[in-house]
């Protein structure tokens, strides 16, 4: 483990209480060239009100796994959204990174329900199958894949040019980007091909890194016949939501912009009695 992320590490396991029943987890301190050397997953355990997580040591620096490691939610208010309107329907989540919305969602979701999890980066993906298994999650159907309009290989961003992982910033790139050092090869799966057309979609949560009209392509079946929630997290300068591709396929169904939590727009459908 870097010097850097120890400190990072280290400072919260001073601030964060240990879980009810729980020990703290104490850093081991073993050789760097042997730490290194693991091919093990580098990981720690930690806790908040709604579960246990495993945190990719990688990307400790990133904001979800900060928030955990202080014992909070990351995104609470989309949470507290999604557990008060699922009903008794499935969620579609994606890209579900280490599990940060898993224990949470999986509470308030009816025994009979399903949440199709989605997350194509190898270590975020093996993170959250552990996250899974921390929190007996029998609702979650967890793929290692990410969502586009059809199943296929694309390649993925896992680190930015200095070699530090981008954890859930993770994004697809063109193949005329592609670098080896930073890149990687990710199945491609659509959700119509995935979810079975007996299921009922209450909502559709999706946090792709500018991936989302493919992903949208891909689930129109799905959308089409449950008229779910829908939440976006659109990043800056992308225009999706005012595309016409958007009004056509999304709009055109009853869909209304009705509010935003944290970064993310929520649709819902007038004709579902949203």
């Amino acid at each position: 483990m870097t010097k850097n992320l120890k400190k990072i590490v280290s400072a919260y396991l001073k601030r964060v209480t240990s879980p009810p029943g729980g020990k703290r987890i104490r850093l081991r301190n073993i050789p760097q060239a042997q730490y290194d050397g693991l091919s093990a997953l580098k990981c720690c355990i930690w806790y908040n009100q709604y579960g246990g997580y495993c945190l990719p040591e990688s990307s400790l620096h990133r904001t979800a796994p900060r928030k955990v490691l202080r014992g909070e939610a990351y995104e609470p208010q989309t949470l507290e959204f999604m557990r008060a309107h699922v009903g008794d329907g499935d969620i579609v989540h994606a890209g579900t990174y280490f599990g940060d919305f898993l224990p949470a969602l999986g509470q308030a979701c009816a025994s009979t329900a399903k949440i199709w999890a989605f997350e194509p980066n190898p270590e975020n993906f093996r993170c959250a199958s552990i996250t899974k298994l921390i929190n007996d999650l029998q609702v979650v159907n967890l793929q290692h894949a990410g969502l586009g309009s059809e199943k296929s290989v694309l390649r993925m961003r896992i680190a930015d040019a200095s070699g530090t992982s981008l954890g859930g910033k993770s994004h697809i790139v063109d193949t005329a980007q592609f670098d080896p050092a930073i890149d990687i090869e990710i199945p491609i799966v659509a959700v119509d091909e995935v979810v079975p057309s007996n299921r009922n979609v209450s909502i559709v949560q999706l946090d792709v890194e500018d991936h989302e009209r493919a992903a949208l392509t891909g689930a129109l079946k799905t959308i089409r016949r449950c008229r779910p929630i829908l939440i976006l997290e659109v990043r800056q300068g992308n225009d999706l939501l005012g595309s016409r591709w958007f009004a056509d396929n999304i709009l055109s169904l009853g869909y209304l912009a009705t509010s935003q939590l944290h970064g993310n727009t929520v649709f819902e459908c007038e004709r579902s009695g949203a």
